[in-house]
């Protein structure tokens, strides 16, 4: 079966403007649309690790976080707790039109190694690395150590 230049030529474009217009509308639903809300770390007892906790919100894509950074510590790990025991994670996947809580309890940042010890009322700026969306600094306040944003709901700004 023979096919002329015409016909291959024209299927080729049909071909190609169906692959674009599914690029196009594939990948504005892909794109992650995160905002960290309520980030806070606790005053820690000791100086040499802290907990860090926070949400991060997501109207988008599904996104990754992969690592987190801060000038405070030599390093910052990424935890969950499952049953009471705390496992460091590789990584946490932010859900597509959903939240990832870090919470008392549950899944928190580790400061290690702490190269001062940060008090109530200090700001402790941390950069939590997206695979998708990139680097997001977010500004930690340190609150008091029995701090919970849940039972202090009405003194958020506290």
């Amino acid at each position: 079966m023979r096919r002329t230049p015409a016909a291959l030529g024209a299927m080729a474009l049909a071909c190609g403007l169906a692959l674009t217009a599914c690029g196009s509308s594939d990948s504005s639903g892909d794109t992650p649309q995160v905002k960290v809300e309520g980030a806070f770390i606790p005053e820690p007892a000791s100086g040499d690790m802290a907990a860090g906790f926070f949400v991060v919100r997501n109207s988008g894509g599904a996104d990754t976080l992969s690592s987190v950074s801060s000038a405070i510590a030599g390093r910052v790990t990424l935890h969950s707790t499952d049953n009471g025991v705390m496992k460091e994670q590789k990584s946490f996947t932010v859900p597509a039109n959903g939240d990832l809580d870090f919470e008392r309890g549950g899944n928190h940042l580790m400061f290690e190694n702490l190269k001062r010890k940060p008090k109530e009322g200090d700001k402790v700026s941390v950069e939590l690395r997206f695979a998708k969306t990139g680097t997001v600094t977010v500004s930690f306040p340190v609150k008091a150590a029995t701090y919970n944003p849940t039972a202090h709901a009405s003194h958020a700004s506290h």
